[in-house]
Order: structure tokens, then sequence, then C-alpha cells
């Protein structure tokens, strides 16, 4: 099973925010196949990886994630136009290839979760592949390649080319808070990387029968002939 991903209009997408701020029926998305080759490995890596399916949601493991070129993830795939606005009602979340549901359902059991045990049987019946309160699933029995939005949504337009500003989701004040979190979690990395190289330091000078004082590495040998 994998978090974050589904399909719009039969596309593959990767669900950045489940509910866009003021708007709980939209979602931002980017769909894969769409992305150029080097963005493209990067964010598949970063969906798969323990901590992106860990990630409540994928936007804030991308947020902390750099790609191999340096750049941050999410200000990239922003820059670049990749951050569409679609309809919950229109895309469904494939987890694995027996289970689906349209997004804006997954988003009001999830949303009544903390009322009890009606909302985890729900949740039960979508993991065994049964949809919704029984009903039989969407697209019950079709190749998953062929997956479409739900009839009751289609006469919907698809919002496909809607580019999302990363300023109409989060505030400067909450933007500013992510970045000096980013920049402390960075700082301890730091920190624990200079301890960690210092430990080892005094392992290979041990190993190697050296001491080092006020940054001066003497070996026992010359110490001992010193003395003698």
């Amino acid at each position: 099973m994998i978090k974050h991903v589904g399909k719009h209009n039969s596309k593959r997408v990767a669900i950045l925010w489940r509910k866009v701020p003021g708007e709980d029926h939209m979602c931002l998305v980017v769909y894969p196949d769409t992305l150029p080759r080097h963005i493209h490995d990067d964010i598949m890596k970063a969906l798969e990886s323990e901590s992106g399916q860990q990630a409540k949601e994928f936007s804030d493991y991308l947020f902390r994630y750099t790609m191999v070129d340096g750049s941050n993830a999410l200000q990239t795939l922003h820059s670049e136009g990749m951050i569409k606005k679609v309809p919950t009602n229109q895309v469904i979340v494939t987890p694995d290839m027996k289970s689906n549901v349209r997004l804006d359902e997954l988003n009001g059991i999830l949303d009544k979760m903390a009322l009890g045990e009606e909302a985890v049987k729900e949740m039960a019946q979508l993991d065994a592949g049964r949809g919704m309160t029984g009903k039989k699933r969407v697209n019950e029995g079709r190749d998953m390649g062929e997956l479409r939005a739900p009839a009751e949504s289609r006469s919907t337009p698809a919002v496909v080319d809607n580019t999302v500003a990363l300023s109409d989701i989060l505030s400067d004040e909450q933007l500013a808070t992510q970045r000096l979190a980013q920049a402390e979690k960075m700082k301890r990395e730091a920190q624990s990387l200079l301890t960690e190289a210092a430990r080892l330091q005094e392992e290979a000078n041990a190993l190697n029968g050296t001491t080092t004082t006020n940054g001066t590495t003497k070996t026992k040998k010359a110490t001992k002939a010193k003395a003698t």
C-alpha cells in the first residue's frame, strides 16, 4: 500500500494537498508522467521513501526535500508551474491495485476518524476493496489503467490548467515559520555531524596510537622517543 497517489481523468497524480485551505472541495496535485525526467525521478523517490509515506500531506515532506541538483522540491514544482488544483471528487485515490476511493469521500472519512468506531469500520471496508459503506468499488472489475472519474462528477469540467501559487495556500507568516523550522533542523543535523566526526577522529587516533592536543596530533612513539 502506498499513500499520496491516485488518478485524475485516467492520468496518474501525486497528491500534494488533500484539501486546499478554504476550498475543501479542491486539492493540489502533480502529474508525474508529465514531469521532466530529472524532476520525476526525485519526486517519485521522495514519494516512495519512508519519510514521504509517513507525512500527513506529501507537500510537508517535499517542503523539506532537496533534489539532486540542490533545489527544493516543492519550490521547484511551484516555480515550474507543475502544481495543479483539481476537484477532489474527480481524483481517485489508488493505494493499491485492489482498492480505490474518491478523494472527497476519503477526506470525509478521515475527518470523522476522531468521532469513533463507525469511521474506522468504513476505513476497514475500503482496505478490503469494497468501497464506501459496502457499495461496489468504483469501476470494479476494470483494469486500473482504465480508471476514470465517477459518472456523477463527469459533468464538471476538469480543472487541469489551474496553476497554484504557494502564496495562495500559505501565508507569509506560515512560510516563514516553516523555513525557520527547516533551518533549525539543518542546524541540529550539522551539529550532529560535527559530533560524529569528532568521535570518529578520536577512534582513529586510538587505533593509530595518536593523541590530539590543541589541534596538534602526536603519535605515542614520537612522544616516547622524545622522553628518552
